[in-house]
Parts: structure tokens; C-alpha cells; sequence
């Protein structure tokens, strides 16, 4: 009896790291093998999984409904997830929610080369699920511990380095990103602090 196919995990990613990760990659001829994205801090994603603020939604489909969704990290950097006939579901879902709204998508990574060369980065969602302030919040937590261990990892691993551990992905990020690191970092930093403002009592 044959394996049943397992789901990649969803790698939990802020957007300023996910629009960086625009170099794509399979690990095997075969067409119907997954394409990953390479993360700048040296982790390959078929997935995402992120939690934001929905702000915009468009069908910019001509022909048929293709809708657009923009969603907002705390860090007020930008997700664009695009939902046709083939995620009807999620279509639906943007179709129907009333902006603005916090959501959490899990879905694909894709990536676009515009006609001036640029590359852009995009989800195609397989699901798009309203939900509350306490379970953003977890998951802006969650996705810095993240992010935290992987810019660790690749400290650690930086082919650069002298005493460095081999790490494959590590070693594509350097090469076709040369990644600033410490940027990733800091968009966590800035994450947890503008937590922290929003929970803070008020005044009185």
C-alpha cells in the first residue's frame, strides 16, 4: 500500500522576511514535486502560515472572480493573497469578510516576475479563517520565536564564518541572497514592541 502524501508544514513568516523570499527551488525532476521558496534566514517553505489584518479586498479577475486580499502584519508590512475558481473556498471568504478584519491564512508561497524584472511574492490560500485579537497575538509571538531560531541557525551556520556548521539552505540563502540577518531580527523586535503598545493599560 502506498504512503499517503504528507502536508509540508506551514512555516510561520513575517512579511517584510516573506516578500524578500523571492528565489524558488525543487529538490527533484519530477513535475509534480513541491516548489519551495527560500527564506532569506536559511529555511525553504512550500507553505506559509500567517495571521494579520485583512485591510483591502478586489476581484481584479477580467474574465472570472480572482479576488485579491491585502493583509497587514503588526509591523504594517503588506501580504497579497489571490483566491480564484481554484479556492473557491477562500474566494468565498474574501469575497464575504468586511474589511478590517483579522484573519489567518495558510497557503502557498508564489512568486510573480513583473515586465520590468522585478519579482513579487504572493499567497495562494488554502484557507482564509476569521479570527480574534488573543489568536493574532499568539501568533505574532509564535512566528518571533521562529524567526528568532532560524536567524540564530543561521548565524551559527554562515558559511562565512570560520567554525560554522553546514547547513545546505543556509548556504543557498547566502548565496542568492547575501541576507542582512540582523534585519530579520529587528522586524521581530518591532513585532513584539508594537504588541506590547497595543496591550498596554491606558492612562488614566
Amino acid at each position: 500500500m502506498a504512503a499517503t502524501p504528507t502536508r509540508e508544514v506551514a512555516h510561520r513568516v513575517f512579511a517584510g522576511e516573506f516578500n524578500d523570499a523571492t528565489y524558488t527551488f525543487k529538490e527533484s525532476d519530477d513535475d509534480r514535486a513541491p516548489v519551495y521558496v527560500l527564506l532569506p534566514t536559511g529555511e525553504r517553505a512550500n507553505r506559509v502560515f500567517v495571521v494579520g489584518t485583512l485591510t483591502e479586498t478586489e476581484d481584479v479577475g477580467e474574465d472570472s472572480e480572482y479576488w485579491q486580499g491585502r493583509i497587514v502584519d503588526p509591523n504594517g508590512d503588506t501580504y497579497f493573497a489571490y483566491a480564484g475558481q481554484y479556492q473557491p473556498d477562500a474566494a468565498s471568504m474574501l469575497r464575504e469578510l468586511e474589511p478590517p478584519a483579522y484573519v489567518s491564512i495558510v497557503g502557498k508561497p508564489r512568486t510573480y516576475e513583473t515586465d520590468d524584472g522585478e519579482v513579487n511574492v504572493s499567497i495562494r490560500p488554502e484557507s482564509i479563517t476569521p479570527v480574534d485579537e488573543t489568536t493574532r497575538n499568539r501568533w505574532v509571538v509564535e512566528t518571533a520565536e521562529r524567526t528568532l531560531e532560524r536567524v540564530q541557525n543561521y548565524a551559527e551556520a554562515d558559511p562565512t564564518q570560520d567554525d560554522y556548521a553546514a547547513d545546505e539552505y543556509v548556504q543557498m540563502a547566502h548565496d542568492e541572497y547575501e541576507p542582512a540577518v540582523e534585519n530579520y531580527r529587528r522586524l521581530v523586535v518591532e513585532a513584539l514592541e508594537s504588541l506590547e503598545e497595543e496591550t498596554a493599560e491606558p492612562e488614566v
